[in-house]
């Protein structure tokens, strides 16, 4: 029985690429998380949702390393990326880096690269040949529905087509796992349209994601599980019909029916 357990415990263990425990964080005196854990199962899609200043944003950017978590333990693949608030080497989390893409909220594009370039450009830095990089990125385009757009620079584009570029981007060092920061906020509701449908055509191929939204329809329709926050702390997360159709805490059913107005 002891045997069956163990091997059940591996099997889970490497199912995970990101496993998150004890989280810690705090800006100055203002704690920002609170003992946040979770998993992020292969082919799984994590809608992250709760008001603002939540400490939503702030646990994705300490999972990609953009912030520096101050206790709790990372973990990449079953390998430590943080122990105990202790950060691994610099090329252990090199190698973590590899294993995710981020998506941001503004797009971050290099405004003097063509969309091409773009796209290309970080597999290039990491060491593949140019060619190589560049069919990849003619491929990815071309999934993103943006045909013949690659010779464009970024201001010719709308928002929602900067957005499917800067996704484009993410998927071009093929990570294992995709970061979203509210992809959607800095897009009118047109073309919020546009790239959620690509999200969702990800979701359908089994991309591994975990997105931080506000897109209530969007987070019910195609996560497989959901966490709210509030207050830095995970407050109740679920199914995502348990969670938007059944609430257990009181906040989370505040949260939902203010939303909805």
């Amino acid at each position: 029985m002891a045997e069956n357990k163990n091997n059940s415990a591996e099997k889970a263990k490497a199912s995970s690429i990101l496993e998150i425990r004890s989280l810690q964080k705090a800006f100055g005196g203002h704690v920002v998380l609170k003992d946040i854990s979770l998993s992020v199962e292969r082919g799984n899609v994590i809608s992250i949702i709760g008001p603002s200043g939540s400490g939503k944003s702030t646990l994705l950017r300490c999972a990609s390393f953009l912030e520096t978590a101050d206790g709790g333990d990372i973990l990449y693949d079953g390998k430590y990326a943080m122990h105990d608030g202790v950060y691994a080497s610099k090329a252990e989390l090199n190698r973590c880096r590899t294993r995710f893409g981020l998506v941001f909220q503004n797009f971050n594009l290099f405004p003097h690269y063509s969309v091409l370039r773009n796209v290309s450009e970080p597999p290039i830095i990491h060491g593949v040949d140019k060619e190589t990089a560049r069919e990849r990125a003619m491929e990815l385009l071309k999934k993103m529905g943006l045909d013949g757009k690659e010779n464009a620079y970024p201001f010719q584009l709308s928002g929602g087509q900067q957005q499917r570029v800067a996704i484009a981007r993410a998927l071009a060092l093929n990570p294992e796992v995709l970061y979203f920061d509210e992809p959607t906020s800095a897009l009118d509701p047109e073309l919020t349209g546009e790239v959620l449908k690509v999200i969702k055509q990800l979701a359908e191929d089994k991309m591994t994601m975990v997105v931080v939204t506000h897109e209530m329809p969007f987070a019910r329709a195609v996560s497989n599980h959901v966490i709210f926050m509030d207050g830095g702390v995970i407050v109740e997360e679920g199914h995502p019909e348990a969670v938007f159709g059944n609430p257990t805490q009181e906040r989370t059913r505040q949260f939902l029916r203010n939303y909805q107005r």
